[in-house]
């Protein structure tokens, strides 16, 4: 072999090895890891308010609203980030988010004033969206054929990844105080994310799906944020995931305070050979449920069409949540039909991207997924009115809110979303929209 051959012989090795059939699900298992490491930021805060509340006196609401300003500094910077990452790449983006949640916890521990919490919320929220955008975003350009599932999945480590962790820092707080929880689990979670950094990376190529392998609707036509956002679809879509992101976000926000209302937090339950605090297990198996179920809902939808899956999960979470209102003081009832309603709630991070995916192409897939994911900052504004709510009228006041936004958003789907997004791709240039079981049943 000539010496100007090996450079080339090299080269296509690489290029053969990014190539490979593994590669794909390398990088997907790299990004649930990303994610799991940055769940706490959410589904761990609930366990942190009342002790804050009962160091500063601050109020609930005050500190609920550092929570708020955490999920919309998440998720309205996305699109900015997501930008970055369609241009050059996921390393950068996810490392830089890496460092700015291990600061955000490590301001969190030594906060003694209402200002600097929410200085560290804004922080956490910025690296928190970094990794999240950045990580569904690889994943639907690497998964054409499979979004739902590969978003599923993707999702479920921030749905699932704060399970692993919730004991833990249920009792580094009882035991050292939740200044060190915040401390040493924000730091380890930042390390983890830069390393995890220097291994992503996104596909040579993200052209349109071939037709004939899909049971689907999607797009031949790659469709620019700023054509997105001009169609109907996209607010529709949108709307609806406003409606059940503020539903799970005050859950999530408000599960220990509930549970203490309800005077169920610290009771004893003995499930699977385990037994916890009412509480621990609700949050425990919670997190369980919902990373689950994004995955699983998300392959669901493959296969019988994502409005479908839509209506059948809003419907489920509606139903969990009568349940939760009207037997929701029994400690067992408390932790199942928590973890039913957050099973089902978590598939939205899996059904929209994988929707939004499908309608608008895969080159600005981080792009477009990342500006409908603002729907869940719009959602967050409603957490504090939550408090306020369940402070006048109680929490069957908050629970009836959710019921009835679950109920709408199941309607819109069957009813509004799926004709106007088969029209849609039914109506673009040279578009020819595959047939699939969903379709027959409209």
């Amino acid at each position: 072999m000539d010496r100007q051959d090996a450079p080339n012989t090299s080269a296509r090795h690489r290029e053969a090895a990014h190539d490979a059939p593994s590669a794909k699900w390398w990088q997907l298992a790299f990004g649930v890891l990303c994610m799991a490491m940055i769940a706490n930021l959410q589904y761990g805060w609930t366990l942190f308010v009342d002790p804050i509340d009962a160091k500063f006196h601050w109020g609930r609401a005050a500190i609920q609203f550092a929570f708020t300003i955490f999920v919309a500094t998440e998720t309205w910077l996305v699109p900015i980030e997501t930008w970055f990452v369609d241009r050059y790449g996921p390393r950068v983006v996810v490392g830089f988010g890496g460092v700015m949640i291990g600061l955000a916890w490590f301001l969190n521990a030594h906060a003694e004033s209402l200002p600097v919490l929410y200085t560290a919320a804004v922080i956490g929220g910025i690296g928190a969206g970094s990794v999240y955008g950045t990580c569904v975003g690889n994943a639907l350009k690497w998964f054409p054929h499979r979004r739902g599932l590969a978003a599923g999945a993707t999702a479920a480590g921030f749905g699932a990844g704060a399970a692993i962790t919730v004991v833990p820092i249920a009792k580094m707080i009882a035991t050292s105080g939740y200044q060190d929880a915040f401390l040493y689990f924000g730091v380890g979670q930042g390390l983890v994310v830069v390393a995890l950094s220097f291994l992503l990376r996104k596909p040579r190529s993200a052209g349109p799906v071939q037709r004939k392998s899909l049971r689907l609707p999607q797009t031949s036509v790659d469709r620019s944020p700023k054509e997105a956002v001009r169609t109907p679809v996209f607010w529709v879509m949108y709307a609806m995931f406003v409606m059940v992101a503020s539903g799970g976000l005050m859950a999530a926000a408000q599960i220990a305070p509930i549970a203490h209302d309800f005077k169920v937090a610290d009771v004893p339950v003995s499930l699977f050979g385990l037994q916890m605090a009412a509480l621990t297990f609700a949050i425990s198996l919670d997190r369980i449920f919902d990373g689950f179920g994004r995955p699983f809902f998300g392959w669901v939808s493959d296969n019988i069409g994502r409005e479908n899956t839509m209506f059948i999960a809003f419907s489920i979470a509606a139903m969990a949540i009568i349940v939760l209102l009207n037997l929701g003081t029994n400690p067992y009832v408390f932790v199942f039909a928590t973890a039913v309603y957050f099973g089902v709630f978590g598939e939205i991070y899996s059904l929209f991207p994988a929707t939004c995916g499908d309608t608008f192409g895969s080159k600005f897939a981080a792009s477009n997924a990342g500006l409908l994911y603002t729907a869940k900052g719009s959602a967050a504004f409603l957490v504090p009115f939550g408090s306020m709510l369940s402070a006048a009228y109680g929490w069957s006041a908050v629970f009836a809110l959710i019921i009835g936004l679950n109920i709408v958003a199941a309607s819109l789907a069957m009813f509004v979303l799926k004709p106007l997004r088969r029209r849609y791709l039914t109506e673009e240039p040279g578009q020819a929209v595959a047939k699939d079981r969903s379709l027959t049943l409209a």
